[in-house]
Protein backbone atom coordinates (compact mmCIF):
# COMPACT_ATOMS: atom_id res chain seq x y z
CA UNK A 1 0.00 0.00 0.00
CA UNK A 2 1.47 3.53 -1.22
CA UNK A 3 1.93 5.84 2.00
CA UNK A 4 -0.09 8.97 0.96
CA UNK A 5 2.52 11.97 -0.28
CA UNK A 6 3.63 14.67 2.87
CA UNK A 7 2.96 18.69 2.57
CA UNK A 8 6.16 19.86 3.21
CA UNK A 9 5.64 22.63 6.38
CA UNK A 10 8.11 26.13 5.54
CA UNK A 11 8.95 28.72 8.13
CA UNK A 12 11.52 31.60 8.35
CA UNK A 13 13.70 31.98 11.12
CA UNK A 14 14.82 35.94 11.36
CA UNK A 15 18.86 35.23 11.93
CA UNK A 16 19.72 36.61 15.38
CA UNK A 17 22.85 35.53 17.83
CA UNK A 18 24.80 32.90 15.84
CA UNK A 19 27.49 32.61 13.26
CA UNK A 20 25.14 32.33 10.22
CA UNK A 21 24.65 36.32 8.89
CA UNK A 22 27.72 37.08 6.68
CA UNK A 23 27.85 40.95 8.05
CA UNK A 24 30.64 41.50 5.49
CA UNK A 25 28.40 41.07 2.54
CA UNK A 26 27.15 44.61 1.54
CA UNK A 27 23.51 42.86 1.67
CA UNK A 28 23.20 42.93 4.89
CA UNK A 29 20.65 45.14 6.97
CA UNK A 30 19.83 45.87 10.36
CA UNK A 31 18.81 43.85 13.05
CA UNK A 32 17.04 46.43 14.81
CA UNK A 33 15.17 48.25 12.34
CA UNK A 34 11.43 47.49 11.88
CA UNK A 35 12.25 47.39 8.12
CA UNK A 36 14.43 44.30 8.25
CA UNK A 37 11.69 42.20 10.03
CA UNK A 38 8.65 43.28 7.77
CA UNK A 39 10.69 42.57 4.40
CA UNK A 40 11.47 39.22 6.04
CA UNK A 41 8.11 38.94 6.82
CA UNK A 42 6.40 39.75 3.90
CA UNK A 43 8.80 37.22 1.99
CA UNK A 44 7.90 34.42 4.20
CA UNK A 45 4.33 35.54 3.42
CA UNK A 46 4.34 35.92 0.02
CA UNK A 47 5.79 32.11 -0.33
CA UNK A 48 3.11 30.91 2.04
CA UNK A 49 5.23 30.29 4.41
CA UNK A 50 3.72 28.49 8.03
CA UNK A 51 5.01 31.04 10.02
CA UNK A 52 8.34 33.03 10.86
CA UNK A 53 10.15 32.17 13.79
CA UNK A 54 12.52 34.13 16.20
CA UNK A 55 15.03 32.94 18.59
CA UNK A 56 16.00 35.10 22.21
CA UNK A 57 18.98 36.44 24.02
CA UNK A 58 18.74 37.64 26.85
CA UNK A 59 22.36 39.23 27.65
CA UNK A 60 24.54 39.86 25.17
CA UNK A 61 27.76 36.94 25.24
CA UNK A 62 30.84 38.16 26.16
CA UNK A 63 34.25 36.23 25.08
CA UNK A 64 37.79 37.63 27.77
CA UNK A 65 35.04 40.44 29.25
CA UNK A 66 34.46 41.56 26.20
CA UNK A 67 31.47 41.50 23.65
CA UNK A 68 31.59 38.66 21.62
CA UNK A 69 32.12 39.83 17.91
CA UNK A 70 29.33 37.53 16.48
CA UNK A 71 26.60 39.45 18.76
CA UNK A 72 23.88 41.47 18.06
CA UNK A 73 23.58 44.49 19.80
CA UNK A 74 20.02 46.30 20.33
CA UNK A 75 18.06 43.17 19.63
CA UNK A 76 14.62 43.95 20.31
CA UNK A 77 12.11 42.67 22.55
CA UNK A 78 10.37 39.04 20.81
CA UNK A 79 6.68 40.33 21.63
CA UNK A 80 7.12 43.87 20.52
CA UNK A 81 8.13 42.18 17.19
CA UNK A 82 6.08 39.78 16.96
CA UNK A 83 2.91 42.09 17.33
CA UNK A 84 4.35 44.28 14.80
CA UNK A 85 4.72 41.48 12.27
CA UNK A 86 1.28 40.83 13.35
CA UNK A 87 -0.15 43.89 12.30
CA UNK A 88 1.97 44.19 8.15
CA UNK A 89 1.10 40.34 7.64
CA UNK A 90 -2.37 38.70 7.16
CA UNK A 91 -1.93 34.98 7.34
CA UNK A 92 1.78 34.56 7.93
CA UNK A 93 2.38 32.60 12.03
CA UNK A 94 3.93 34.74 14.52
CA UNK A 95 6.52 32.51 16.77
CA UNK A 96 8.69 33.78 19.81
CA UNK A 97 10.53 31.95 22.01
CA UNK A 98 10.21 32.73 25.68
CA UNK A 99 12.23 31.77 28.29
CA UNK A 100 10.14 30.18 31.33
CA UNK A 101 12.91 29.85 33.89
CA UNK A 102 12.96 33.96 34.32
CA UNK A 103 9.19 34.73 33.36
CA UNK A 104 6.28 34.34 35.20
CA UNK A 105 2.93 32.28 34.00
CA UNK A 106 0.48 34.92 34.18
CA UNK A 107 2.59 37.77 32.30
CA UNK A 108 3.40 35.13 29.59
CA UNK A 109 -0.14 33.90 28.94
CA UNK A 110 -1.51 37.62 29.17
CA UNK A 111 1.43 38.34 26.57
CA UNK A 112 0.65 35.20 23.94
CA UNK A 113 -2.89 35.42 24.47
CA UNK A 114 -2.97 39.45 23.51
CA UNK A 115 -0.70 38.33 20.54
CA UNK A 116 -3.31 35.47 19.20
CA UNK A 117 -6.19 37.97 19.67
CA UNK A 118 -4.05 40.94 17.64
CA UNK A 119 -2.70 37.75 15.22
CA UNK A 120 -6.05 36.54 14.35
CA UNK A 121 -5.25 33.05 15.62
CA UNK A 122 -1.47 33.14 14.60
CA UNK A 123 0.67 32.94 17.69
CA UNK A 124 3.34 30.41 18.92
CA UNK A 125 5.33 30.00 21.71
CA UNK A 126 8.90 28.05 22.09
CA UNK A 127 9.10 27.26 25.23
CA UNK A 128 12.64 27.14 26.71
CA UNK A 129 14.39 27.18 30.21
CA UNK A 130 17.75 29.33 30.62
CA UNK A 131 20.40 27.29 31.47
CA UNK A 132 23.43 29.35 32.67
CA UNK A 133 24.13 31.78 35.80
CA UNK A 134 25.52 33.68 34.01
CA UNK A 135 22.05 35.03 31.68
CA UNK A 136 20.63 34.81 35.61
CA UNK A 137 22.61 37.37 36.75
CA UNK A 138 20.46 40.01 34.93
CA UNK A 139 17.04 38.52 36.60
CA UNK A 140 16.33 38.17 40.22
CA UNK A 141 16.27 34.22 40.15
CA UNK A 142 19.41 33.96 38.89
CA UNK A 143 20.88 30.82 37.50
CA UNK A 144 20.36 28.42 40.16
CA UNK A 145 18.15 25.92 38.71
CA UNK A 146 19.56 22.64 37.93
CA UNK A 147 18.69 20.57 35.04
CA UNK A 148 15.96 18.43 36.11
CA UNK A 149 14.30 21.57 38.17
CA UNK A 150 14.36 23.37 34.79
CA UNK A 151 12.55 21.53 33.21
CA UNK A 152 10.23 20.77 36.32
CA UNK A 153 9.31 24.47 36.44
CA UNK A 154 9.09 24.79 32.42
CA UNK A 155 6.12 22.03 32.58
CA UNK A 156 4.73 23.74 35.43
CA UNK A 157 5.14 27.02 34.09
CA UNK A 158 3.20 25.73 30.82
CA UNK A 159 0.71 23.83 32.86
CA UNK A 160 -0.25 26.94 34.24
CA UNK A 161 -0.76 28.93 31.24
CA UNK A 162 -2.92 26.62 30.15
CA UNK A 163 -4.81 26.98 33.41
CA UNK A 164 -5.24 30.70 32.47
CA UNK A 165 -5.88 30.02 28.78
CA UNK A 166 -8.27 27.83 29.59
CA UNK A 167 -10.10 29.62 32.23
CA UNK A 168 -12.01 31.14 30.05
CA UNK A 169 -13.50 28.15 28.52
CA UNK A 170 -17.11 28.37 28.07
CA UNK A 171 -17.19 31.88 29.55
CA UNK A 172 -19.56 34.51 27.96
CA UNK A 173 -18.91 37.94 28.16
CA UNK A 174 -21.81 40.04 27.58
CA UNK A 175 -22.88 43.90 26.63
CA UNK A 176 -25.04 45.62 29.07
CA UNK A 177 -27.27 47.67 27.39
CA UNK A 178 -28.01 50.47 29.70
CA UNK A 179 -24.91 51.29 30.66
CA UNK A 180 -23.12 50.05 27.61
CA UNK A 181 -20.69 48.41 29.92
CA UNK A 182 -19.45 44.62 29.01
CA UNK A 183 -20.58 42.48 31.87
CA UNK A 184 -18.55 38.87 31.75
CA UNK A 185 -19.63 35.62 33.80
CA UNK A 186 -18.00 35.72 37.07
CA UNK A 187 -16.23 32.68 36.83
CA UNK A 188 -14.73 33.23 33.70
CA UNK A 189 -10.68 33.92 33.68
CA UNK A 190 -11.06 32.81 37.65
CA UNK A 191 -7.78 30.81 38.55
CA UNK A 192 -6.13 29.25 41.51
CA UNK A 193 -2.55 27.39 41.63
CA UNK A 194 -0.56 26.38 44.18
CA UNK A 195 2.58 24.43 44.00
CA UNK A 196 6.44 24.63 44.54
CA UNK A 197 6.75 27.09 41.90
CA UNK A 198 3.71 29.25 41.46
CA UNK A 199 1.55 30.77 44.23
CA UNK A 200 -0.90 32.94 42.25
CA UNK A 201 -4.67 32.66 42.01
CA UNK A 202 -7.56 35.27 40.51
CA UNK A 203 -8.83 36.40 37.45
CA UNK A 204 -7.28 35.89 33.88
CA UNK A 205 -7.80 39.25 32.43
CA UNK A 206 -8.14 38.46 28.58
CA UNK A 207 -10.99 36.40 27.02
CA UNK A 208 -10.26 33.12 25.22
CA UNK A 209 -8.36 33.94 22.01
CA UNK A 210 -9.14 32.48 18.29
CA UNK A 211 -6.33 29.16 19.11
CA UNK A 212 -7.60 29.07 22.59
CA UNK A 213 -3.55 28.96 23.13
CA UNK A 214 -0.64 29.30 21.18
CA UNK A 215 1.25 26.73 19.16
CA UNK A 216 3.62 25.12 21.36
CA UNK A 217 7.20 24.81 19.99
CA UNK A 218 10.38 22.82 22.32
CA UNK A 219 13.77 23.12 20.59
CA UNK A 220 15.75 21.17 23.81
CA UNK A 221 17.27 17.82 22.60
CA UNK A 222 17.94 16.45 25.74
CA UNK A 223 16.42 12.89 27.51
CA UNK A 224 14.08 15.91 29.59
CA UNK A 225 13.54 18.23 26.23
CA UNK A 226 12.58 15.08 24.32
CA UNK A 227 10.21 13.71 26.59
CA UNK A 228 8.83 17.14 27.76
CA UNK A 229 8.10 17.94 23.62
CA UNK A 230 6.49 13.86 23.47
CA UNK A 231 4.18 15.17 26.19
CA UNK A 232 3.12 18.80 25.74
CA UNK A 233 4.37 19.92 22.34
CA UNK A 234 3.08 20.65 18.86
CA UNK A 235 6.23 21.36 16.95
CA UNK A 236 9.98 21.02 17.51
CA UNK A 237 12.68 23.19 16.60
CA UNK A 238 15.40 20.34 16.01
CA UNK A 239 18.54 20.73 15.14
CA UNK A 240 18.99 17.67 13.09
CA UNK A 241 18.52 18.65 9.25
CA UNK A 242 20.61 15.91 7.88
CA UNK A 243 19.10 12.53 6.45
CA UNK A 244 20.02 9.91 8.68
CA UNK A 245 20.18 11.89 12.06
CA UNK A 246 16.78 13.71 10.82
CA UNK A 247 15.48 10.06 10.57
CA UNK A 248 16.92 9.00 13.73
CA UNK A 249 15.49 12.22 15.60
CA UNK A 250 12.46 11.81 13.68
CA UNK A 251 11.63 8.38 14.80
CA UNK A 252 12.64 8.73 18.77
CA UNK A 253 10.53 11.81 18.85
CA UNK A 254 7.71 10.16 17.47
CA UNK A 255 7.51 6.93 18.96
CA UNK A 256 7.51 9.01 22.73
CA UNK A 257 4.05 10.57 22.19
CA UNK A 258 2.24 6.93 22.66
CA UNK A 259 3.13 6.73 26.08
CA UNK A 260 1.32 10.16 26.48
CA UNK A 261 -1.70 9.32 24.30
CA UNK A 262 -0.43 11.24 21.41
CA UNK A 263 -0.68 9.98 17.97
CA UNK A 264 2.13 10.64 15.59
CA UNK A 265 0.35 13.64 13.50
CA UNK A 266 -0.02 16.31 17.00
CA UNK A 267 3.51 16.64 17.19
CA UNK A 268 6.01 18.15 13.63
CA UNK A 269 9.37 17.64 13.53
CA UNK A 270 10.78 20.78 12.39
CA UNK A 271 14.94 21.07 11.72
CA UNK A 272 16.43 24.64 11.39
CA UNK A 273 18.16 24.53 7.97
CA UNK A 274 20.39 26.77 6.10
CA UNK A 275 20.99 27.05 2.32
CA UNK A 276 22.69 28.50 -0.54
CA UNK A 277 21.13 28.57 -4.08
CA UNK A 278 23.34 29.28 -7.67
CA UNK A 279 22.21 28.56 -11.09
CA UNK A 280 24.07 25.10 -11.26
CA UNK A 281 25.20 22.78 -8.54
CA UNK A 282 28.65 23.34 -8.96
CA UNK A 283 28.42 27.21 -8.41
CA UNK A 284 25.95 26.38 -5.36
CA UNK A 285 28.81 24.87 -4.00
CA UNK A 286 31.71 27.16 -4.42
CA UNK A 287 30.00 29.80 -3.60
CA UNK A 288 28.62 27.63 -0.41
CA UNK A 289 32.63 27.42 -0.02
CA UNK A 290 33.09 31.15 0.22
CA UNK A 291 30.15 31.92 2.69
CA UNK A 292 31.44 29.84 5.28
CA UNK A 293 34.90 31.62 4.91
CA UNK A 294 33.19 34.59 5.26
CA UNK A 295 31.02 33.33 8.56
CA UNK A 296 33.93 31.97 10.20
CA UNK A 297 36.99 34.69 10.20
CA UNK A 298 40.89 33.54 11.60
CA UNK A 299 39.78 35.75 14.83
CA UNK A 300 35.88 34.02 15.29
CA UNK A 301 37.74 29.94 14.52
CA UNK A 302 40.00 31.48 17.54
CA UNK A 303 37.18 32.71 19.93
CA UNK A 304 34.79 29.69 18.89
CA UNK A 305 37.68 27.18 19.61
CA UNK A 306 38.51 29.12 23.16
CA UNK A 307 34.47 28.02 24.10
CA UNK A 308 35.54 24.35 24.16
CA UNK A 309 39.07 24.92 25.27
CA UNK A 310 37.90 26.96 28.16
CA UNK A 311 41.15 28.93 27.85
CA UNK A 312 42.76 32.26 26.15
CA UNK A 313 44.41 30.43 22.77
CA UNK A 314 44.89 34.05 21.27
CA UNK A 315 48.28 33.31 20.66
CA UNK A 316 47.50 30.47 18.29
CA UNK A 317 47.52 30.73 14.59
CA UNK A 318 44.22 30.08 13.11
CA UNK A 319 45.86 28.51 10.07
CA UNK A 320 47.99 26.47 12.13
CA UNK A 321 46.98 23.20 13.98
CA UNK A 322 44.72 22.14 17.01
CA UNK A 323 46.39 23.43 20.45
CA UNK A 324 48.07 20.01 22.18
CA UNK A 325 47.18 21.22 25.67
CA UNK A 326 43.74 20.21 26.49
CA UNK A 327 40.65 21.75 27.47
CA UNK A 328 40.25 23.52 30.95
CA UNK A 329 37.53 21.61 32.32
CA UNK A 330 34.93 23.18 34.82
CA UNK A 331 32.64 26.04 34.74
CA UNK A 332 33.27 28.05 31.54
CA UNK A 333 35.19 31.12 32.14
CA UNK A 334 36.66 32.59 28.65
CA UNK A 335 33.12 32.68 26.89
CA UNK A 336 30.17 33.69 29.04
CA UNK A 337 26.75 32.99 28.05
CA UNK A 338 24.52 31.93 25.13
CA UNK A 339 27.78 31.04 22.87
CA UNK A 340 29.77 28.89 25.70
CA UNK A 341 30.40 25.16 25.88
CA UNK A 342 26.41 24.58 26.81
CA UNK A 343 26.27 22.27 23.32
CA UNK A 344 29.90 20.02 24.31
CA UNK A 345 28.90 18.29 27.89
CA UNK A 346 32.32 15.73 27.63
CA UNK A 347 34.67 18.64 26.09
CA UNK A 348 37.81 16.46 26.19
CA UNK A 349 35.93 13.90 24.28
CA UNK A 350 34.91 15.94 21.90
CA UNK A 351 38.89 18.05 21.70
CA UNK A 352 39.76 13.74 20.82
CA UNK A 353 36.98 13.50 17.75
CA UNK A 354 37.94 17.32 16.78
CA UNK A 355 42.00 15.98 16.73
CA UNK A 356 41.46 13.17 15.27
CA UNK A 357 38.76 14.89 12.35
CA UNK A 358 41.73 17.31 11.88
CA UNK A 359 45.01 14.68 12.13
CA UNK A 360 42.55 12.92 9.20
CA UNK A 361 42.00 15.39 6.69
CA UNK A 362 44.96 17.54 7.99
CA UNK A 363 42.76 20.59 8.64
CA UNK A 364 43.79 23.75 10.59
CA UNK A 365 41.97 25.47 13.32
CA UNK A 366 39.91 27.32 10.83
CA UNK A 367 39.20 24.71 8.78
CA UNK A 368 37.88 22.42 11.45
CA UNK A 369 35.57 25.34 12.80
CA UNK A 370 34.55 25.62 9.67
CA UNK A 371 33.44 21.99 9.42
CA UNK A 372 32.21 21.05 12.63
CA UNK A 373 30.11 24.46 13.26
CA UNK A 374 27.56 23.78 10.79
CA UNK A 375 27.49 23.84 6.82
CA UNK A 376 24.34 24.64 4.79
CA UNK A 377 21.93 22.00 5.25
CA UNK A 378 20.46 22.40 1.36
CA UNK A 379 23.26 23.51 -1.51
CA UNK A 380 22.67 23.55 -5.01
CA UNK A 381 20.09 24.88 -7.86
CA UNK A 382 16.91 25.30 -7.33
CA UNK A 383 15.45 21.90 -8.75
CA UNK A 384 17.87 19.87 -6.53
CA UNK A 385 17.10 22.18 -3.72
CA UNK A 386 13.36 21.42 -3.97
CA UNK A 387 13.53 17.39 -4.84
CA UNK A 388 16.02 17.27 -1.99
CA UNK A 389 13.63 18.89 1.10
CA UNK A 390 10.66 16.71 -0.89
CA UNK A 391 12.60 13.53 -0.40
CA UNK A 392 13.77 13.79 3.40
CA UNK A 393 10.14 14.69 4.29
CA UNK A 394 8.78 11.92 2.43
CA UNK A 395 11.62 9.43 4.01
CA UNK A 396 10.61 10.93 7.56
CA UNK A 397 13.58 13.01 8.21
CA UNK A 398 11.55 15.78 9.24
CA UNK A 399 7.99 17.54 8.21
CA UNK A 400 9.52 20.30 7.18
CA UNK A 401 12.15 23.11 7.88
CA UNK A 402 12.69 26.13 9.47
CA UNK A 403 15.27 28.62 7.20
CA UNK A 404 18.14 30.27 8.04
CA UNK A 405 19.39 32.57 5.80
CA UNK A 406 22.53 33.66 5.81
CA UNK A 407 21.84 37.00 4.71
CA UNK A 408 19.04 39.32 6.50
CA UNK A 409 16.79 40.96 5.69
CA UNK A 410 16.90 39.98 1.90
CA UNK A 411 18.04 36.15 1.90
CA UNK A 412 14.99 34.55 1.79
CA UNK A 413 13.74 36.25 -1.62
CA UNK A 414 15.50 33.74 -3.80
CA UNK A 415 14.05 30.60 -2.36
CA UNK A 416 11.02 31.85 -2.46
CA UNK A 417 11.14 33.04 -6.30
CA UNK A 418 12.73 29.61 -7.29
CA UNK A 419 12.51 26.83 -5.09
CA UNK A 420 9.06 27.36 -3.01
CA UNK A 421 7.11 27.29 -7.07
CA UNK A 422 8.74 23.86 -7.52
CA UNK A 423 7.56 22.37 -4.72
CA UNK A 424 3.96 24.19 -5.21
CA UNK A 425 4.77 22.22 -9.38
CA UNK A 426 5.09 18.76 -7.00
CA UNK A 427 1.65 19.26 -5.28
CA UNK A 428 3.81 19.06 -1.94
CA UNK A 429 3.21 22.61 -0.60
CA UNK A 430 0.47 25.17 -0.86
CA UNK A 431 -0.02 27.82 -3.51
CA UNK A 432 -2.42 29.58 -1.26
CA UNK A 433 -3.60 29.71 2.51
CA UNK A 434 -6.73 27.57 3.40
CA UNK A 435 -7.00 28.76 7.13
CA UNK A 436 -6.57 31.52 8.81
CA UNK A 437 -4.70 30.23 12.29
CA UNK A 438 -1.14 28.62 12.54
CA UNK A 439 -2.60 25.92 13.90
CA UNK A 440 -4.50 25.19 10.79
CA UNK A 441 -1.78 25.86 8.49
CA UNK A 442 0.58 23.29 10.75
CA UNK A 443 -2.11 20.53 9.81
CA UNK A 444 -2.37 20.16 13.11
CA UNK A 445 -5.75 18.45 15.24
CA UNK A 446 -7.53 20.70 16.46
CA UNK A 447 -6.31 21.28 19.96
CA UNK A 448 -7.37 19.47 23.17
CA UNK A 449 -10.12 21.12 25.05
CA UNK A 450 -9.91 22.42 28.78
CA UNK A 451 -10.66 19.84 31.19
CA UNK A 452 -14.25 19.89 31.71
CA UNK A 453 -12.94 20.73 35.50
CA UNK A 454 -12.32 24.37 33.74
CA UNK A 455 -15.90 24.91 34.35
CA UNK A 456 -15.52 24.80 38.25
CA UNK A 457 -13.34 27.41 39.27
CA UNK A 458 -11.72 25.61 42.50
CA UNK A 459 -11.26 22.38 40.74
CA UNK A 460 -9.84 23.77 37.43
CA UNK A 461 -6.88 25.36 39.54
CA UNK A 462 -5.05 22.59 41.33
CA UNK A 463 -1.90 21.66 39.59
CA UNK A 464 0.14 18.95 41.32
CA UNK A 465 4.10 19.75 42.67
CA UNK A 466 5.63 17.68 39.88
CA UNK A 467 3.41 19.68 37.26
CA UNK A 468 0.98 17.55 36.08
CA UNK A 469 -2.75 18.37 36.79
CA UNK A 470 -4.80 16.77 39.80
CA UNK A 471 -7.73 16.55 37.79
CA UNK A 472 -6.26 14.73 34.42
Amino acid sequence: MTRPVKPVHLAAHFPGVNNTTVWSDPRAGSHIEFGSFAHFARTAERAKFDFLFLAEGLRLREQHGKIYDLDVVGRPDTFTILAAIAAVTDHLGVAGTINSTFNEPYEVARQFASLDHLSGGRAAWNVVTSWDAFTGENFRRGGFLPQSQRYERARTFLHTTWQLFDSWHGGEIAADKASGEFLADPDAGRFRHHDAHFDIEGHFDVPRSPQGRPVIFQAGDSEEGREFAAADADAIFSRHSTLTAGQDFYADAKRRLAKYGRSADELLILPAATFVLADTDAQAAELAHDVRLQQVSGPTAIALLEQLWNRDLSGYDPDGPLPEIDPVLGENTTARGRASVRMHRDPMATAREWRARAAAKNLSIRELIIEVTGRQSFVGSPATIAATINDYVQADASDGYILVPHITPGGLDEFADKVVPLLQERGVFRVDYTGTTLREHLGLPPRREAHPAAARPAARARTTADGTRAAS
